[in-house]
C-alpha cells in the first residue's frame, strides 16, 4: 500500500487569468507597503501583505518589494485546496511563497482579514520577550507553518515567527497600520 502524504509537496497553480486584478481594496495594500517604506524599514527585509475579501484573497506576488509595490504586483487567489495543494490564481505574476499559510489563517479566523508578515530576524530578536512566538521552527508555505501560526495567534494578533520575523494580523488594513505604528515606534 502506498502512503499518500498531505499536502502535496509541490504547489500546483491553475491560472484563471493573467489580467491584473481590479479589486478596489488593492490601494489599501499599496498604502500599507508605502507606510513600511516611510518607517524606514530596511530594503533587506522582505515580506507579504494579504487581504481576504469574500471567498478570495489578495496577496503580493513572489519576489516583490512590498514597500514599492504597484497594482500589477498583486495577485488574486480565487480558491485554494490545502490538501491537494492546488491554487486558482488571477494575475500576471506568481503569488508569494507564503500564500497557502495566509489563505489558511484568514479562512480559519473570522476576526482576521488582513496580514502583514515582515521577514526580519532583527525584529524577531527585538520583540522576543514582548510578543508571543511560534514554538517550533517550520518551513515556509507548509501546513505545519499554518497550524503553528494559528496556535500562536490565540495569544494575540501580533506574533513572532520563530527565527524568521513578525506577523501583524487584523480585521482591517487600518488595524495592522495602527499595530505597526505601535510596535515600530511611530507616535501620532
Amino acid at each position: 500500500m502506498n502512503e499518500r502524504i498531505f499536502p502535496s509537496p509541490v504547489l500546483q497553480m491553475v491560472v484563471v487569468s493573467r489580467e491584473t486584478s481590479n479589486c478596489p481594496l488593492i490601494s489599501e495594500m499599496i498604502k500599507l507597503g508605502s507606510h513600511l517604506h516611510e518607517l524606514g524599514r530596511s530594503e533587506k527585509e522582505t515580506g507579504c501583505i494579504s487581504l481576504d475579501y469574500g471567498k478570495r484573497l489578495l496577496i503580493n506576488a513572489k519576489n516583490v518589494n512590498i514597500k514599492k509595490m504597484t497594482q500589477q504586483d498583486i495577485v488574486e487567489i480565487v480558491d485554494y485546496d490545502p490538501l491537494k495543494n492546488v491554487m486558482m490564481v488571477i494575475g500576471s505574476k506568481d503569488p508569494a511563497v507564503e500564500t497557502p499559510v495566509h489563505w489558511i489563517i484568514q479562512k480559519a479566523r473570522h476576526d482576521i482579514n488582513a496580514l502583514l508578515q515582515i521577514n526580519s530576524t532583527s525584529l524577531c530578536e527585538k520583540y522576543q520577550n514582548l510578543l508571543p512566538m511560534t514554538e517550533q521552527e517550520t518551513r515556509p508555505a507548509t501546513l505545519d507553518r499554518a497550524k503553528e501560526t494559528l496556535k500562536t495567534l490565540r495569544n494575540g494578533k501580533t506574533i513572532l515567527i520563530k527565527d524568521e520575523g513578525i506577523l501583524f494580523a487584523g480585521l482591517t488594513i487600518k488595524e495592522i497600520h495602527d499595530s505597526l505604528d505601535n510596535y515600530l515606534g511611530v507616535q501620532k
